[in-house]
């Protein structure tokens, strides 16, 4: 036999057993498309009134001014035909080159047979003809307000993004090239990852952002010593070893959100926020909260802020017998941490001697990049998601926080994943990312009603447990930590809810990056900067451009904002040596728990 022959005959074998392997996958696809329990379908997109009233206001525009969308209409035929025209001449040439190509830099077209190939070329300039169309249009579009303005960008611009010829394998040379280069193999273990991620996920097609298999609570994440002292229903509460002789007497406890886990400050040793409190000289608590499970539909606000917050509160003022406490909130825990402390207020308790938030919002007056999803045809079909499943399954949140930066958490990781046939990266941060938990279906929506979208904290109130609570109520000391490119908690909104507060003594800090960059900041990375202006009467515009810049983290700040209200040093407390038994080492139990899909 030839050498030919031989290699023809492995060919053939290796396309063989690629074919079986795509035989066996199409089953388990199917099977695992069939456990899938869909979310809500208004979910899936928005009310079709939201393109009626485009449409409409977009028909009368043509009609009062029909020389405009002629205008528009022929500048988008005539680049299309010149575009087809140089394309041909290019090729009429006899020469395998692509026409002058002037668009924008996009790194999604980072290949360079997007520049020089004429198919790839001619595919890439026509997208971004067309996407610049649909934008154009959105834009003439008149008599819309400011609300459904902003969710007619954000669907087109959804559209957009989906249609990117990067996304289809036909017109992606890196996919392309990859199965040439491997002989197919590349797409083979593409429709693997494609359907381990389906049955991972229960039918829901959900791309996996990190290696699950090379984190561990325990092990390489959430490593910090500790001991989860009490539990209850709602949550864990871990007291952190200390790792100096002595520890200020006023104890510290974390809030963190409960969409996602705590252990986002204790990655890892190098970054772990949690450590370095801890070797500051703190008796450091943190909470971690319970995966809820449809049993738990009517757990309600109230029930984290008795259960959790006040709950915490009175473990460790035991445990460490002190008459108060500091506290830190992050985002959906910092604004509820705010409801707490207006409600201890009208309580008459002084159990909170200074607080800290963490990206955390109480002004919803400006929805920003959320405005398309808090609307009530999303919100009533949360509603009606909620009434169904009893929770707020993890995977929507998850989506839908993802679509916010679809082409980063969506389009791009699906095309290395299923198209190139990559495996994840091991990415401890994208591994916490996955791991997210349900939302209750009371609390899930007291939030989106009356916080999000009647603004009540601010505005007529908050009822809960017996009292109508306003943010002016909050009037210990405080200070706000932002970030300043998070999207999720935009600093100019956070920084207006804090102006209203009724503390006399408040600082806020505008840290450089986004809503977990900013906020996981360790000095030893010398990485991110931050702002500080003690005039808070000024709007956010004024603030920051009279602000103060400083290189470096803003922990040590902060710690040493913190000291001041933490009393005098005494001798470090063990877990489980107050009356408090030391039940189980960090991370706990409820941080392993998964979210239900």
């Amino acid at each position: 036999m030839t050498t030919k022959e031989g290699l023809q005959g492995e060919n053939l074998e290796r396309l063989e057993a690629n074919l079986a392997k795509v035989e066996d996958l199409s089953h388990r696809f199917m099977s695992a498309l069939s456990k899938r329990n869909p979310a809500n379908a208004q979910l899936s997109g928005p009310d079709q009134d939201v393109f009626v009233k485009a449409a409409t206001h977009y028909w009368s525009g043509m009609l009062q001014d029909p020389a405009k969308l002629f205008e528009n209409q022929l500048e988008f035929w005539g680049n299309s035909v010149k575009h087809y025209l140089e394309a041909s001449q290019a090729l009429a040439k006899g020469k395998l080159e692509a026409p002058e190509d002037s668009t924008p830099t996009d790194r999604r077209f980072a290949n360079p047979l997007w520049q020089t190939h004429p198919y790839f070329n001619y595919v890439k300039q026509q997208y971004m003809l067309n996407a610049e169309a649909i934008r154009t249009a959105v834009e003439n579009v008149d008599g819309l307000t400011a609300t459904d303005r902003a969710r007619l960008d954000y669907f087109a611009q959804q559209i957009v993004d989906m249609m990117s010829p990067t996304n289809f394998l036909g017109t992606n040379p890196d996919a392309l090239e990859r199965a040439v280069e491997t002989e197919g193999e590349s797409l083979v273990k593409g429709l693997e990852n494609l359907v381990a991620d389906l049955e991972a996920n229960e039918g829901e097609m959900l791309v996996r952002l990190a290696d699950d298999s090379a984190f561990e609570l325990g092990r390489n994440v959430a490593t910090a010593e500790g001991s989860v002292v009490y539990r209850n229903h709602i949550m864990e509460l871990i007291q952190y070893a200390p790792t100096t002789d002595q520890v200020h007497a006023t104890p510290l406890v974390i809030f963190p959100p409960w969409i996602n886990k705590f252990y986002v400050l204790d990655l890892k040793e190098q970054n772990s926020l949690i450590r370095w409190i801890t070797d500051q000289g703190y008796t450091l608590f943190v909470v971690s909260w319970f995966n809820p499970r449809p049993e738990d539909k009517d757990v309600g606000m109230e029930d984290y802020i008795e259960q959790g917050y006040l709950e915490a509160f009175r473990v460790v003022k035991e445990i460490t017998g002190e008459k108060q406490v500091n506290a830190v909130g992050y985002c959906i825990a910092g604004t509820t941490l705010h409801l707490t402390l207006a409600l201890l207020k009208k309580r008459g308790d002084t159990s909170v001697k200074s607080a800290t938030f963490f990206t955390a919002l109480t002004d919803f007056d400006d929805q920003g990049e959320f405005t398309p999803f808090l609307q009530d045809d999303f919100v009533d079909g949360i509603e009606l998601e909620v009434e169904a499943q009893g929770i707020l399954r993890s995977f929507i949140m998850g989506r839908t926080m993802s679509f916010l930066r679809s082409n980063d958490l969506i389009y791009g990781p699906a095309i290395k994943s299923y198209m190139m046939g990559e495996a994840p990266p091991a990415f401890d941060l994208l591994y916490w990312n996955g791991d997210g938990s349900n939302l209750p279906g009371k609390m899930v929506m007291q939030y989106l009603r009356s916080l999000c979208q009647r603004n009540d904290f601010v505005t007529r109130g908050y009822k809960i447990l017996g009292e109508t609570l306003h943010v002016r109520d909050v009037e210990v000391p405080l200070m706000s930590i932002t970030c300043e490119t998070d999207h999720i908690a935009r600093w100019k909104d956070c920084y207006r809810g804090f102006q209203q507060t009724g503390s006399k003594n408040k600082s806020f800090i505008v840290s450089q990056s986004g809503h977990i960059a900013g906020i996981v900041n360790p000095p030893s990375k010398k990485k991110y900067g931050h702002y500080t202006n003690t005039d808070l009467s000024k709007d956010a515009e004024d603030w920051m451009a009279e602000a103060k810049f400083h290189q470096g983290s803003w922990w040590p700040r902060w710690e040493a904002w913190l000291k001041k209200r933490s009393g005098k040093m005494v001798p470090a407390r063990i877990p489980g040596d107050s009356g408090y038994d030391a039940m189980e080492p960090a991370p706990g139990t409820y941080v392993a728990v998964k979210a239900s899909i």
